[in-house]
């Protein structure tokens, strides 16, 4: 699932499972104010970049999530390359759109801040959950820029339809669940979250130790705003038409080069106990989609990342960093 409030949960998660922090205090200072504030026709986006190479590393987060979500894998990838991760408009540390939050407009947003910023292509591209579906649409967009793909438990074009249809209409009960609380979420943040409450645990969670005093304090008020449940609550409204953009843009990518990652651990298991039919199901249709988005691709291969959750870069950020390494090797000009 590709959903904001999905999101929060697993963020929820990653506080107390994630995986041990690659990048090193100081790098992660980066991600916790604006560093290269682009205007691309009246409103600025926030875009961080390290690095150098012949090819850039372009990383998108999952719905409502800003830049800083990378920042484990981001800096690795600097070693090797220029890597870039930006935030959406009205996350992070991005002006808001008066456009409503599809994947196009995500899409044209992303365009024109390479093209403001001086970034030529060629760009690898890597995206994570809603992400993961906007990196896509790049590609389909503009081909010629893309010469690689990272899919970090993308959304797929079919994924509400059925996943919901192998829970038995399970799954649509849980997100009406979840788009009612968003919409708490957004009146809340009009009047100011109350620590400790309710909706302050529902809609923002704690925030993961690993990131830092500097980084939790940033993505605590920012993610406390007004503006970003705004964001993302135009990104959540408008995930159905997203899956229709990339829907009617689905087409086979030749022989681009792309890995599709599938978490390795279930999303929805009772910790201590053994995991139901259901829950089997949904994992074997969401490994199912991943595997469909790698057959896209003549070079394309899926992998299972053992341990990890939805938000691999949380769990197992070194599986992504290398999943970027390899396809980078096979992007670089020969």
């Amino acid at each position: 699932m590709s959903r904001s409030l999905v999101s929060l949960s697993l963020l929820a998660l990653a506080a107390c499972c994630g995986a041990p922090a690659l990048a090193a205090a100081d790098s992660q200072l980066a991600f916790a104010h604006p560093q290269q504030l682009v205007d691309i026709g009246g409103r600025r986006l926030n875009l961080y970049c390290s690095g150098s190479g012949p090819v850039t590393v372009v990383f998108d987060a999952y719905s409502g999530g800003a830049g800083w979500t990378w920042f484990e894998v981001q800096p690795a990838v600097a070693q090797h390359a220029r890597a870039c991760v930006y935030d959406r408009a009205g996350l992070g540390f991005s002006d808001p759109s008066p456009r409503p939050g599809t994947s196009g407009n995500a899409v044209d947003d992303l365009h024109k801040l390479l093209v403001a910023a001086g970034i030529a292509p060629p760009y690898v591209m890597v995206g994570n959950s809603y992400g993961g579906g906007n990196v896509q649409l790049y590609a389909y967009r503009y081909p010629a820029e893309v010469a690689g793909l990272v899919l970090v438990e993308a959304q797929h074009a079919d994924e509400t339809e059925r996943l919901n249809k192998v829970t038995g209409g399970k799954l649509q009960q849980l997100m009406d669940s979840m788009d009612a609380t968003g919409k708490a979420c957004l009146a809340q943040s009009r009047l100011g979250f109350v620590p400790g409450s309710e909706l302050w645990n529902n809609c923002i969670g704690p925030i993961p130790p690993r990131m830092g005093r500097q980084l939790g304090a940033a993505q605590l008020a920012l993610r406390s705003s007004a503006q970003h449940w705004t964001a993302a609550a135009s990104e959540n409204a408008n995930f159905d038409v997203g899956n229709a953009e990339l829907r009617a843009a689905r087409a086979p990518f030749g022989d681009l080069p792309l890995i599709a990652l599938s978490r390795g651990a279930s999303q929805y298991a009772i910790p201590n106990r053994p995991e139901s039919a259901l829950s089997k199901a949904f994992e074997a249709e969401n490994r199912a989609l991943h595997i469909e988005q790698a057959a896209l691709s003549t070079r394309g291969r899926h992998r299972v990342v053992a341990g990890a959750h939805h938000l691999i870069q949380d769990d197992q950020p070194q599986a992504v960093v290398d999943a970027v390494l390899e396809i980078l090797n096979e992007a670089r000009p020969k």
